[in-house]
């Protein structure tokens, strides 16, 4: 094991020319980034987590039904064991020779076949209350820590001339702000990692957990080879669009058209320009050209600017969607949908009301008009579903 480490953490794949681990180790005079500091992350992951369940339950559910926001779930289908079968051992999606079958079997219509596979699908989706609680966690959070970063990073010389990640490495003292900004932000993003799986159901899951794992792994290494500095940068600029993105949300579950659509035209500039243009021109521009100029080549500089590209790619197919979302609200005169997915997986589903009540009429699950594509919370000029 120790050979495996060590082949692992060969100092000339990870640091500049020169550059040894014993140059980072932490002395009397100054600390610096150590491997061990990354265990922190773990227990200090599940607290989030922890404080997350407590926060939900005891504020942002108080909150939620303070706002009137739907607390019931879609309407659960009449139980009939025949059709549970086959729903949860078979298909959630009969074709119509079977609901022919099953039709001739139970002596039911196909209609009523349809309607009971429609209502049961939907009756997996969350609540509208439960997905409020979510957003207004991840909004709480997202404004804590952007605005913690702020206040650390207009202290420092870097956020204004980003020559300064690069002078003085690798000497570069970790002050314990910085130390703290980097292990909360990595503590959440593992939270992020285990909490996607019980959490509300996106159509964009596996973009999201790539995204994760980008930004776990750049976080991670970033703090062990004390790039931390550039890291900080990158922390800050991700976090702005993710603070309106969720009060977008938490506007559009309330039932709040207007301040939801403009939230949402809001949320689409800031994460265009923040992502499609500060993040290249500032932190690719500094990692590509001005992190070699100062420190020369090293393979784990390539290694760093392939992620970084990576996150950029996700950031050009978002802010596609997103655009795709803004013309259609522009077109309409009102929003379309979100883009950055986060809609659930079954959230395309409308419930039918049966034509002996409502002859010309359907209701959405939710209470949202049906929404597919991204993050599409804003359907139909109404707040509809949910990243």
């Amino acid at each position: 094991m120790a050979g495996i480490l060590a082949w692992f953490w060969n100092e000339r794949f990870w640091l500049p020319h020169n550059v040894t681990w014993a140059d980072l180790q932490s002395t009397e005079e100054a600390a610096f980034p150590q491997a061990e500091d990354l265990y922190l992350a773990f227990p200090l992951a599940f607290c989030i987590f922890m404080i997350r369940l407590l926060f939900e339950r005891f504020i942002a559910k108080p909150c939620a039904l303070g706002l009137k926001v739907q607390a019931n779930g879609p309407q659960k289908a009449q139980p009939n064991a025949i059709l549970e079968k086959v729903f949860t051992a078979i298909t959630k999606h009969p074709d119509e020779k079977r609901l022919e079958g099953l039709s001739k079997q139970l002596d039911w219509d196909v209609r009523s076949i349809q309607r009971w596979f429609r209502q049961r699908r939907n009756q997996e989706k969350p609540s509208t209350l439960r997905k409020f609680c979510e957003s207004m966690w991840r909004f709480t959070f997202y404004l804590y820590i952007f605005t913690y970063g702020v206040r650390f990073l207009k202290k420092t010389p870097w956020l204004w001339n980003t020559r300064q990640c690069w002078n003085g490495y690798p000497y570069q003292p970790l002050m314990p702000d910085l130390h703290y900004y980097y292990i909360v932000e990595l503590s959440f993003y593992w939270s992020l990692m285990f909490s996607q799986f019980i959490d509300v159901k996106r159509k964009d899951f596996g973009i999201m957990f790539t995204h994760h794992i980008v930004a776990v792994t750049l976080i991670t290494f970033s703090y062990v080879t004390n790039l931390t500095r550039v890291g900080t940068l990158i922390l800050c600029l991700h976090d702005v669009a993710d603070i309106v993105l969720e009060a977008a949300k938490m506007a559009n579950y309330c039932k709040c058209q207007k301040l939801s659509d403009l939230l949402f035209l809001t949320f689409a500039i800031v994460f265009i320009v923040s992502r499609l243009g500060i993040y290249p021109l500032w932190i690719l521009n500094t990692t590509l050209f001005e992190l070699y100029e100062a420190l020369g080549n090293f393979p784990a500089l390539w290694v760093f600017n392939v992620l970084l590209i990576v996150l950029q790619i996700l950031h050009c197919f978002w802010s596609y969607l997103i655009i795709k979302a803004a013309y259609k609200a522009i077109s309409k005169g009102k929003v379309a949908k979100d883009a950055r997915s986060d809609v659930e997986s079954s959230s395309d589903e409308e419930e039918t009301v049966p034509r002996s009540k409502a002859p010309h009429s359907t209701i959405a699950t939710n209470g949202t008009s049906g929404a597919n594509g991204t993050n599409g919370y804003l359907t139909g000029g109404t707040c509809s579903e949910e990243h």
